[in-house]
């Protein structure tokens, strides 16, 4: 962003917005892997002082509950209409979609004391599309928890992966292969060969198996739960 230096900075300042501030933060912690811009440096990348922020956030938490409104406002609601184990696989893999281009905010998701509209939009719909169809309070409280303790545990296990590609998982699972760990190791020796050295194979396939586990179990047990 360029910003005419001659400006007066209260001209500058008039230019923010609450939202402008936060995506700003955002993209400079997607940029760094993920630390939260300090005051100045956020004051630089938007061309304005840094006093010119606390007319949108007061100090650092307010900061962060914007910024983790924005990624919330970025997972796919569950839309009218549509069947609840539809709607979960859709918001499932949106809100992995969304934690891969925002690493960081996997710690921050469900920490914030106080939620900002598209967090609390997201909760709402959610909820109100299990109980439209058939879950109790205390069944939509057991399926939100798990299945978020799953996409959330997905998306930091598939980021910690030592392997981005076919060629770099050759190198990892490979040498499990090799004769003398093969006969030390037979059960991984087996994992890597019949499965994941296959040139067919993908991780990411992981996570539609795994979920769609948990959705059925969901819909075995969700009756039971009053």
């Amino acid at each position: 962003m360029t910003t005419d230096a001659s400006e007066p900075p209260a001209a500058r300042r008039g230019t923010l917005s609450k939202e402008k501030v936060a995506r700003a933060a955002v993209a400079m912690a997607d940029e760094s892997g993920g630390t939260v811009p300090s005051t100045r440096k956020l004051a630089e990348r938007l061309g304005v002082r840094a006093m010119a922020l606390y007319h949108h956030f007061r100090n650092k938490d307010a900061l962060l509950d914007g910024m983790v409104d924005l990624v919330f406002a970025e997972v796919e609601l569950p839309a009218e209409g549509v069947d609840w184990q539809t709607a979960m696989r859709r918001r499932a893999a949106s809100m992995r979609d969304a934690l891969n281009r925002h690493p960081w905010a996997i710690a921050l998701m469900d920490s914030r004391a106080n939620p900002g509209p598209a967090t609390l939009r997201h909760h709402d719909a959610v909820i109100g599309c299990l109980r439209s169809q058939g879950f109790t309070i205390a069944g939509v409280a057991h399926a939100f928890s798990l299945l978020d303790g799953y996409v959330y545990g997905f998306a930091i296990q598939e980021q910690a992966l030592p392997f981005d590609s076919t060629e770099d998982l050759q190198e990892v699972a490979g040498p499990l292969t090799a004769p003398d760990l093969a006969e030390e190791f037979p059960h991984l020796a087996e994992m890597a060969v019949e499965h994941t050295l296959r040139p067919d194979y993908s991780y990411a396939e992981e996570f539609a198996i795994g979920l769609d586990l948990i959705l059925d179990g969901l819909e075995r047990r969700r009756d039971t739960w009053r």
